[in-house]
């Protein structure tokens, strides 16, 4: 039984970033008291400015992260400006808004930057993570923390559920994995309750992280091509950031979800190709080159909704057709010359 989101005191670390900002405008529609705690630091503002080198789209970037603080404001989140890596600073945050859920978002959400920079991952990853896991085991919220498919490593047959093996590939899979782990601790050590949700392969509006599919159309916009790793064949479970929203907001209001692991995609993959399909229905005269796999990229596929469905009612609603359309959309509306 889901309980009224309306009033609920939500924090939402690291939320000024491409999910959390998204979640936080959609809590403060339904009513819920959310606040944004944020550096502004990884994949954010001080790395588009202070940037030594200039940077793909850097400006398009800093539009859309500007955007981001435009739309909190007018919805009246408010933001605060916090390392989370700063213990103290943390807790002070934590203390004072005594929220009754906190979402971690901090983090380095980029596995190939993560396999370049480990230490940089590990501390505004996992720092971020234990400082936020110790400073709430007082008040004990329920703590909702994001992982990721990478932690499954290679999907065997192309497909997975929350119970299937982890074997993470890399620096960032295996970060992602630990983090599970360490949240589990914090529930036996310190009765913390929690949800871990699994996300796979986002996509949607103000998004920075140079995703594929953002990458596939901001190149079509400049005409240029389109690069593939790999023959095309390959199958992701792309996933409309509408959907992962609405899955989040469950789980925060049904009490279904506290202990749970849940993966919250669209729950159908879809290959690569098929993406670049739709770009040239948009662009019709964009090139596509193909390019050899990164080794450390696992075979990936689909991932299973049903637990999520039947424990708290996900129901996504944005296939590739829809929700990359629109998304597309969004950039013409937004870029086109």
């Amino acid at each position: 039984m889901a309980n009224s989101i309306e009033n609920k005191r939500i924090l939402l670390i690291g939320g000024a970033g491409f999910i959390g900002h998204n979640l936080a405008l959609e809590l403060k529609r339904r009513g819920a008291a959310v606040a944004v705690l944020d550096s502004l630091q990884v994949n954010n503002f001080l790395t588009f400015v202070s940037a030594m080198e200039e940077l793909p789209n850097q400006d398009m970037y800093i539009r859309m992260l500007n955007q981001r603080i435009r739309l909190l404001r007018k919805a009246e989140v408010p933001l605060y400006v916090q390392d989370c890596r700063d213990y103290n600073g943390l807790k002070r945050y934590i203390d004072e808004f005594k929220p009754e859920t906190i979402v971690h978002l901090a983090a380095v959400a980029h596995a190939n930057k993560s396999n370049r920079d480990p230490y940089s991952t590990f501390d505004h990853s996992f720092r971020t993570l234990e400082n936020a896991l110790d400073c709430s085991r007082d008040i004990k919220p329920h703590f909702i923390y994001f992982s990721s498919s990478m932690i499954y490593g290679n999907f065997p047959g192309g497909f997975v559920t929350e119970e299937t093996p982890c074997e993470p590939i890399g620096i960032y899979g295996a970060l992602k994995f630990g983090g599970e782990k360490l949240v589990i601790a914090y529930n036996q050590v310190f009765d913390l309750p929690y949800t871990i949700i699994r996300p796979s392969a986002l996509y949607g509006p103000r998004c920075v992280s140079r995703r594929v599919g953002q990458i596939f159309i901001e190149n079509a916009l400049k005409g240029q091509k389109i690069k593939i790793s790999g023959d095309g064949s390959d199958r992701l479970d792309f996933t409309c950031i509408n959907d992962f929203v609405a899955g989040t907001i469950n789980c925060i209001e049904n009490p279904n979800s506290r202990g749970e692991i849940f993966n919250i995609t669209y729950g159908e993959s879809r290959s690569l190709k098929n993406m670049a399909d739709i770009i040239a229905e948009h662009f019709p005269n964009v090139e596509v080159e193909y390019l050899p796999k990164d080794r450390l990229m696992p075979d990936r596929g689909t991932l299973s909704v049903d637990k999520a469905r039947r424990l708290v009612g996900y129901d996504p609603q944005w296939p590739l057709e829809r929700g990359f359309v629109e998304y597309i959309n969004w950039y013409k509306s937004e870029f086109a010359a």
